[in-house]
């Protein structure tokens, strides 16, 4: 009976622990759509990642899908980027954390909309905090700088 003196405070530990609660807001393709409305066609530059959005055989911008660590769990995300390199629009895609989920809400996001490679992007700079999320709003900031970085200038 030595062994449930070690698995009785274990199973307490674990079940004590908060829970995660994934929700998925969009797919891939419904935040393609919402990205580029007028897109008639999304073709992958870089396989499960990048596409570009095309309409009436124009380039109307690339759309780059990423995950980033919110606290604990994966946050996937994506960034809308314009054919000059600009951020057009960040959507979550799907949040796992029980809570910050904040990051989500449309006047969060909208702060990236404009914004380039070579703009700062700093929490608590040019990006607000969410207080409860700012492991969240940190690394989804860190992300949306990074696709900057990459991306920004070599898709045009």
């Amino acid at each position: 009976m030595s062994w449930v003196r070690y698995t009785v405070p274990a199973a307490a530990i674990l079940s004590a622990a908060s829970p995660a609660y994934a929700v998925r807001y969009l797919s891939i393709e419904e935040a393609q759509k919402e990205a580029f409305p007028s897109a008639t066609h999304f073709s992958e530059v870089q396989t499960g990642r990048v596409w570009k959005a095309e309409a009436a055989g124009k380039v109307v911008g690339f759309f780059v899908f990423d995950r980033v660590v919110g606290k604990h769990l994966f946050i996937d995300y994506a960034v809308a980027l314009t054919p000059a390199g600009a951020v057009h629009k960040v959507e979550i895609l799907e949040y796992r954390e029980s809570y910050g989920g904040e990051i989500r809400s449309s006047s969060w996001l909208a702060q990236f909309a404009g914004k380039t490679s070579s703009s700062a992007l700093k929490i608590n700079g040019d990006i607000r905090n969410i207080a409860g999320a700012t492991l969240s709003s940190t690394h989804v900031t860190e992300g949306v700088k990074r696709i900057l970085a990459a991306y920004g200038n070599r898709l045009r």
